[in-house]
Order: structure tokens, then C-alpha cells, then sequence
């Protein structure tokens, strides 16, 4: 009767109370609380009421919300002592600018914010309506001055105070979110971690430095390397204002609106924990191991329901099983249980973040993600990271993992807060023999929780996908491959032969590299497949010692796989790179790697029995992305194996990729006042799906089940 008549009832019992009947009563079982006596109920309150907080956004269903007209353009100025001649240059650059926005019908909004040692916002995005306002504003601005130049202290500032719903920002109702950044140094402060926050957050960064700026350092800010742009001093600004707005009128459709909360209905996930096994958590581990397994006996395992992996780390990664290893909860308790401590120092927590992004979180290790199967790492640890976190878990905030972090009294809650999804999915213990305090807690935030919507889902972002690939080929030209360089040469010729490049659907790179890297010819040099295959024919071996792949992957993604070199990837083309190695590499591939597979760079590495598989296996997009030959006179032998996997995977790479071109909109039917829920309909055909992409709001909150493809 109450079920019913809508009545969403909880039910809270004690060790006398009958658990079945407690489930009945309840509307969800997951709404069912139990304490041993009711002076234990404090401690179910902050569950309690994190359910009936969601319960509250899940009124009436509203119709779509169209995405607004528009663009919110925020101008940060290098306003410290090394800009007074320039600053002029710079304020008319400005009104240059603003002359070209909608600004009047209400369209733009624009903010100008000075910085040099700390900020002074001039005006916020709703402080003026007008594009005179603006105007009369701008010509006003008086140069700030002061020292030092704290870039990175600015764009967290904007982060936080500026691309705000308070200050005018309507990020919140799709409006694409632009920054134009006019600095003349070198920043103070570091960078790394406001630039990633505000790419997280989906603004597109534009950065403009002069002579005196660091160049890498405004490609970090950039959303991409290749919208950091160059003027020898600020009286040459003019210069670049045609190239800024084209960009920003050509990439703005690009940035994913990122609704603020997704509340999705998990009817399964895949649930990672990543435990803590260095020398200090020795004493703790038995109460983890048992945690873990108490957890897991709530889980619903199944090879098409949750699937579950376990990993220790300390110095390094081990995985003890894949999320496909098991598919029965008898299988995955038995093995928990078997658990060993594993030991050792320092604890490089950020590594282990970055490995199971890489190595566990992928297709063939049973992660379900391009299904849009909710990701869920649960990191257990004891202690502060010997290394940087804050890289490795924005990756996997990007990917729409969801992570909560459980530390002890010994870890950093800051950094706990920085690794979790959200900052509200950091718990703590005193010691782990304390775990199972915030079971009820984790449970809560398991069975239903709020995730930022992530491009990556295919029922909530749709790309169609343009014709054609942007294939790059990486050939190892150390000297230790001087006897198999022909071989190479005869491969790429054969894989050319099979692409359609005469039609300008594909395009062709080849780079050469050892101690450096030799760009042979560029994405954008040749279109014709007859010019390309000349090029190939001709190719000298490089030579040169020692072997850096690290160095060469970095200068792809930095140099090739850019707009100006001739990569059509804003554009939605998939990204492809053949890396042909014969040996190990001297200097660290990992960061460079994980660079590409942000960008969307769809990585294929072949070795010879020189190369270091594991080494292959990190570069490539998927560890089955790896491939090996004995000697590179074998390539052949992979080579149906190589178009296969390329053929097969674009359209999930393209899928995935943060960039989403030509989103197409269908109105849902409408639903039962009563919904709770937006059900997708269901769909067989995945072109289908592609054609389709439905948004309800409501409030301002979206609940998402995903279909069974």
C-alpha cells in the first residue's frame, strides 16, 4: 500500500528486529538500517541522511535543457612588474576581442582578472550586460604591478571565485567556459595541478606569452599544446587575434558540458580495491583482508552483474586478480582470504594510481567502462604517498572512475580528499581494526552514487564519427636496429597500402627517433598515397644511442599529434600510433604514455625479443595492444593482427575521446509524473545508439540507467 502510494520508506531495526521483514517494509533493500541497540543510531545518521538527500532532487522530471547560445570568456593579464610597457598592448587586445562577442543579446558574458604576487578581478561575468559597459571598463583598467608572478595561484583563483555560478559563471547550464591567458613570464609557482583542475572542470584554456614566457609551461595550461600561442612582444598581439578566434568559434561545440551530479542508478559495477601493503601496514592487513571481504559478500558478483579485482601496492603494483579473473563471490572471498601481505618501501601510492588506470581499468582486464558500467576503486591506505598523486588521480577522474579513499590516522586527509572522486568520499579510521565503522558508509555511497557525467558514457554523449584515421608511425632508428631497419621500412609500405589516403579519408606521419626524434613527414605534408610510400622507400636509418622513447612519445603528443602538424583530432578523427621498438628504453616511458592515452591516442607498441614486454605493455593503449616479433624481419606475422585491432577499436576510442563533435539531441517521451528515473529506450542496434543522445534534468541533477546493449 505505502510502496504503492509512492511513500519511500526507510527502515531501521535493531539485533531483535526480523532483517527480512525490515527489507520487505522498505521500499529498497538498500534503505534497510540495522543497529545492535538504539543507542547506536548516530552511527547509521550521516548514511541515513546522504539517501535522503538524493532522494530530494528526484521530482518531477523537467524537460531537456537545450544548450544555451553563447560563451562565458574570462581574460586573465599578467599584470606583474615585467608588463607595464606591454599592458596598453594588452588592454586593447581585450576590447579587440570583446568588439567580436554577443555581448548586448545577452549571449557572452566576459570577466577581466589582473594578477602578479596575488588576483584583483576588474569585473565578474555578471557584472555587466552591455557590451559597452564592457568596453568603457576595459579602457579603464590601470596596470596592478607587484612581483612575484604566481600563474598558478591565478587559475586556481579562477577555478574557485570566478567559474562560479555565483559570479555569473553558467558552466552548471552547458555554456562552453573559455579562458584567454596574456602572461609575460615565467610563473613562480607551479602550474601542474590548477591547469588540470580547470580542464576537469571543461574550460578551454588559451594561453599567449611572449618571449620571456616558458613555452612548455603555457602548453601545460593550455586545454590543448597547440592553443598556446606565441607573440615576440605584446604589441604583436594583433598578430594571433585572427588565429585565437577562429579556435574559440571552431572548438567551443568541442567542450563536454559536464553537468555538475549524475545520479546513476548502478544495477552493476565493476569495484577495484587498492590496498596498502607497504612495511607500515603490516599489523592492519588482516582487518583490510577481512573488510574487503565483508564488502564483497554485499556485492552481487556475476560475470554480467558486479565484477570485482584486488591490487597491493608499496614501491610497486600487484595485481592478485583482474576484474574478469572471477566470476562467482565463493571465488573472489576465497581468494581475498588467501591474501598475503606483501611488504616493502617507499609507498608510491600515485604510481599505484596510475597503474590501475593503465592496467586495470581497460578492456582486457574485464573493466566494462565503454559499456558504460560505473568504475569504482576503493583505495584503503595507511600512510602519506612518497610520490605526487595529483596527476594520477585527476586521469582517473577524467576516465569517470569513481575512487573513495579510506586512510588511517598515519594518512593525509588532504591528500585522501585530492584521490577521491569527490571530497566527500574521503573516510577515516584511527586504525584499520576501525574499518568496519564506515562499511554502512561505503555501502551507501556503492549502491547509489552521485558522479559527475563524464563524455566517456555512451548513452549520454554521442559522436558521430568522421571518416578516416590519423595514423603515426614511431620507428626505432638506435643503432641497434640498423640491420632490421629495411624490414621496418617494408612494413610501413604494406600497412599504407591497406589505408585510403588518395581519398583524404587517412593521413600518414612518420617519425624516426633515438637519442632524438626526426619528424620524416608530417599528418598534413603529403596526400597523396603515391608521395607517401616515395617517402617511405627512401628512409635512412637514423642511428644514434641511447634509446629514449619516453622522450619520443612526448614529442608526438607535444609536435605531431597537433592541429598545426596536420592531426584532425578536435575534429573527432581518431588518433593512431604504430610504435616499432627494438630495445628497452633509457629513459621513463610512464608519463608520456599516460599523456597520450589522455589525449585519446590510440597506442599500438611492436618489439623484438629485445624489447621489455612489460615496458610495451604501459605504452600501449591496452596491454593487448602490445605486440611482439622475434626479429623485426617477422613482422608480417602481426600484421593482420595490427589491422584487425586498429579496424575493430576506433569507434570506441573515438567514443571515449574528451572531445565531442555534433551532439545530436531526441526528446524522451514523457514519463509518469511518479518517475524517479530516466529509462533510455532499448536500443539493439549501435548505430542506433550513436544517433541518440537524451538528457533529463531534474532539478538540477540527472539519473541515468544505462540499457543493455
Amino acid at each position: 500500500m505505502l510502496k504503492a502510494a509512492g511513500v519511500v520508506a526507510f527502515a531501521i531495526g535493531s539485533r531483535t528486529s526480523n532483517s527480512a521483514e525490515m527489507q520487505f517494509i522498505s521500499s529498497d533493500p538498500n534503505y534497510t538500517y540495522s543497529v545492535p541497540d538504539f543507542v547506536n543510531l548516530p552511527k547509521i545518521q550521516q548514511s541515513l541522511l546522504i539517501q535522503l538527500e538524493e532522494m530530494g532532487v528526484e521530482e518531477e522530471a523537467k524537460e531537456v535543457v537545450r544548450q544555451p547560445a553563447g560563451r562565458d570568456v574570462v581574460f586573465l593579464l599578467d599584470g606583474s612588474d615585467g608588463t607595464r610597457a606591454g599592458f596598453p598592448a594588452m588592454r586593447d587586445f581585450i576590447q579587440r576581442i570583446v568588439e567580436t562577442l554577443s555581448v548586448d543579446d545577452t549571449k557572452d558574458r566576459v570577466s577581466v582578472v589582473q594578477y602578479s604576487r596575488d588576483q584583483a578581478v576588474q569585473f565578474y561575468l555578471n557584472t555587466y550586460v552591455t557590451k559597452g559597459e564592457i568596453l568603457d571598463t576595459v579602457r579603464g583598467l590601470k596596470h596592478k604591478g607587484g612581483r612575484p608572478l604566481n600563474t598558478g595561484a591565478a587559475l586556481q583563483y579562477l577555478r574557485d571565485n570566478v567559474f562560479t555560478a555565483s559570479a555569473g559563471s553558467r558552466r552548471l547550464e552547458g555554456v562552453p567556459q573559455v579562458l584567454i591567458l596574456l602572461s609575460g613570464g615565467r610563473s613562480f609557482d607551479s602550474v601542474d595541478a590548477p591547469a588540470s583542475a580547470l580542464k576537469q572542470l571543461g574550460v578551454l584554456t588559451f594561453a599567449i606569452g611572449t618571449r620571456n614566457s616558458d613555452s612548455s609551461e603555457l602548453q601545460k595550461i593550455s586545454h590543448d599544446p597547440s592553443y598556446a600561442l606565441a607573440v615576440s612582444e605584446f604589441t604583436d598581439l594583433p598578430s594571433v587575434q585572427q588565429q585565437l578566434q577562429s579556435s574559440v568559434e571552431s572548438v567551443v561545440v568541442d567542450v563536454t558540458r559536464e553537468s555538475p551530479t549524475v545520479l546513476v542508478d548502478i544495477a552493476n559495477k565493476d569495484v577495484v580495491f587498492l590496498l596498502d601493503g607497504s612495511d607500515g601496514t603490516r599489523n592492519g592487513f588482516p582487518a583490510m583482508r577481512n573488510f574487503v571481504e565483508s564488502v564483497v559478500e554485499k556485492l552481487n558478483v556475476g560475470e554480467n552483474k558486479d565484477r570485482v579485482s584486488v591490487v597491493q601496492y608499496g614501491r610497486d603494483s600487484e595485481v592478485h586478480f583482474y576484474l574478469n579473473t572471477y566470476t562467482t563471490r565463493e571465488d573472489v572471498v576465497d581468494s581475498v582470504r588467501g591474501l598475503r601481505h606483501r611488504g616493502g618501501r617507499p609507498l608510491n601510492t600515485g604510481a599505484a594510481l596510475q597503474y590501475v588506470r593503465d592496467n586495470v581499468f581497460t578492456n582486457s582486464s574485464g573493466s566494462r567502462r565503454p559499456q558504460g558500467v560505473p568504475q569504482m576503486l576503493i583505495l584503503l591506505t595507511g600512510g602519506r604517498s612518497s610520490d605526487n598523486v595529483d596527476t594520477p588521480a585527476s586521469a582517473l577522474k577524467q576516465q569517470g572512475v569513481v575512487v573513495i579513499g579510506i586512510g588511517t590516522r598515519t594518512a593525509e586527509s588532504r591528500e585522501l580528499q585530492k584521490i577521491s572522486y569527490d571530497p566527500s568520499y574521503a573516510l577515516s579510521v584511527s586504525e584499520f581494526t576501525d574499518l568496519p565503522g564506515v562499511q554502512e558508509q561505503l555501502s551507501s555511497v556503492l549502491s547509489t552514487v552521485r558522479v559527475r557525467d563524464t563524455p566517456m558514457a555512451p548513452t549520454v554523449t554521442v559522436v558521430r564519427q568522421p571518416a578516416g584515421r590519423d595514423v603515426v608511425f614511431l620507428l626505432d632508428g638506435s643503432d641497434g636496429t640498423r640491420a632490421g631497419f629495411p624490414a621496418m621500412r617494408d612494413f610501413i609500405q604494406r600497412i599504407v597500402e591497406t589505408l585510403s589516403v588518395d581519398d583524404t579519408k587517412d593521413r600518414v606521419s612518420v617519425v624516426q627517433y633515438s637519442r632524438d626524434q626526426a619528424v620524416q613527414f608530417y599528418l598534413n605534408t603529403y596526400v597523396t598515397k603515391g608521395e607517401i610510400l616515395d617517402t617511405v622507400r627512401g628512409l635512412k636509418h637514423k642511428g644514434g644511442r641511447p634509446l629514449n622513447t619516453g622522450a619520443a612519445l612526448q614529442y608526438l603528443r607535444d609536435n605531431v599529434f597537433t592541429a598545426s602538424a596536420g592531426s584532425r583530432r578536435l575534429e573527432g578523427v581518431p588518433q593512431v600510433l604504430i610504435l616499432l621498438s627494438g630495445g628497452r628504453s633509457f629513459d621513463s616511458v610512464d608519463a608520456p604514455a599516460s599523456a597520450l592515452k589522455q589525449l585519446g591516442v590510440l597506442t599500438f607498441a611492436i618489439g623484438t625479443r629485445n624489447s621489455d614486454s612489460s615496458e610495451l605493455q604501459k605504452i600501449s593503449h591496452d596491454p593487448s595492444y602490445a605486440l611482439s616479433v622475434s626479429e623485426f624481419t617477422d613482422l608480417p606475422s602481426v600484421q593482420q593482427q595490427l589491422q584487425s585491432s586498429v579496424e575493430s577499436v576506433v569507434v570506441d576510442v573515438t567514443r571515449e575521446s574528451p572531445t565531442v563533435l555534433g551532439m545530436l539531441s531526441r526528446m524522451a517521451s514523457r514519463w509518469p509524473k511518479s518517475a524517479s528515473r530516466l529509462l533510455l529506450p532499448t536500443i539493439s542496434d549501435r548505430k542506433e545508439l550513436r544517433n541518440l543522445i537524451s538528457f533529463a534534468y531534474i532539478s538540477r541533477e540527472v539519473l541515468v540507467c544505462f540499457p543493455t546493449i
